[in-house]
């Protein structure tokens, strides 16, 4: 079974609508220096962008978009949010980095053990994600069992090959997030440094080592989040049929396509993070005994 799912909705909008030129520059306000692949995006819309490797941005929106306001997030400053205009007239924007209180991982004994969770091989991929209109956080949920001290070591993220994708790599960002008590939804990125990653279009899976990070298991389970790029190297079109006029469009996406499996296991929770917000993603299997969750596999070690 093939499936292909892409964040996006599909919106009638009026022809002709007048469009503006959203474009800027986004720097650290202490350095000056700029901040590459900040996530812009319009609130309550699937509209938005990413800054390139020089923290530049450009997009056309309608021209009623500038009333709106923009979400600006990156890893390792404070989210921020501000009108378009604002940022439309300015040209020029300066995001706060985060403070925060270093936590020493202090592990009391030499870990050894290794535990994998949600494993995965290439054979079970059943379908694949993209993103469209708007950057897109895709989380998944690993519980933290048993009452052992736990420290995370391998990310394993599996990929789906892509034919209409025509550059040989793509880059996206990796997101460690502990659990926010109440919500049950991702909190704080316990990462506290950008983590960019690039993946060759033709290779399987990607494996990330965090043992030298020291990361512990929080209490209440931890989110890995995939967080796509709206750059131009990532950048791509596909060609569908609308469902109500039947006529073809043409469609601005962006890569890198990740895989998918469907599980029963129940602890495992998919989320999506865009428009401000973290909402579930749910999408069951034909007898809706399963859940479809991104294809990512997490080695723990204990003791």
């Amino acid at each position: 079974m093939r499936l292909f799912f892409w964040f996006s909705i599909l919106f009638l909008g009026q022809l002709g609508a007048q469009e503006t030129l959203f474009e800027g520059h986004i720097y650290d306000a202490k350095t000056k220096a700029p901040i590459p692949y900040v996530n812009l995006s319009f609130l309550n819309t699937l509209k938005g962008t990413s800054t390139d490797e020089n923290g530049h941005f450009y997009l056309d929106v309608p021209t009623a978009y500038l009333e709106k306001q923009v979400h600006l997030s990156s890893l390792g400053y404070n989210d921020t949010i501000v009108t378009a205009a604002k940022l439309h007239r300015a040209k020029r924007f300066k995001m706060a980095p985060e403070s925060f209180a270093l936590e020493e991982v202090v592990v009391s004994k030499k870990l050894s053990k290794a535990i994998f969770l949600n494993p995965i091989s290439s054979y079970s991929l059943s379908s694949g994600f993209a993103s469209s209109d708007t950057p897109w956080v895709l989380a998944l949920y690993f519980p933290n069992i048993g009452q052992q001290e736990k420290v995370l070591d391998v990310v394993t993220i599996f990929q789906r090959p892509n034919v209409a994708f025509k550059r040989d790599s793509a880059s996206f960002r990796l997101r460690v997030y502990d659990v926010e008590p109440g919500t049950k939804k991702p909190g704080r990125d316990i990462l506290r440094e950008s983590m960019v990653l690039r993946t060759d279009k033709n290779q399987e899976y990607i494996s990330v080592d965090l043992s030298d990070l020291q990361l512990k298991m929080p209490k209440g389970g931890v989110f890995i989040g995939l967080e796509w790029l709206f750059v131009p190297s990532n950048w791509y079109t596909n060609t569908y049929e609308h469902p109500i006029s039947k006529q073809k469009v043409l469609e601005d996406r962006f890569a890198p396509t990740f895989g998918a499996v469907f599980t029963k296991n129940q602890n495992f929770r998919a989320m999506v993070y865009g428009m401000g917000e973290w909402t579930d993603f749910v999408t069951k299997s034909k007898d809706y005994a399963e859940n479809l969750i991104p294809a990512i596999s997490l080695k723990v070690l204990r003791n």
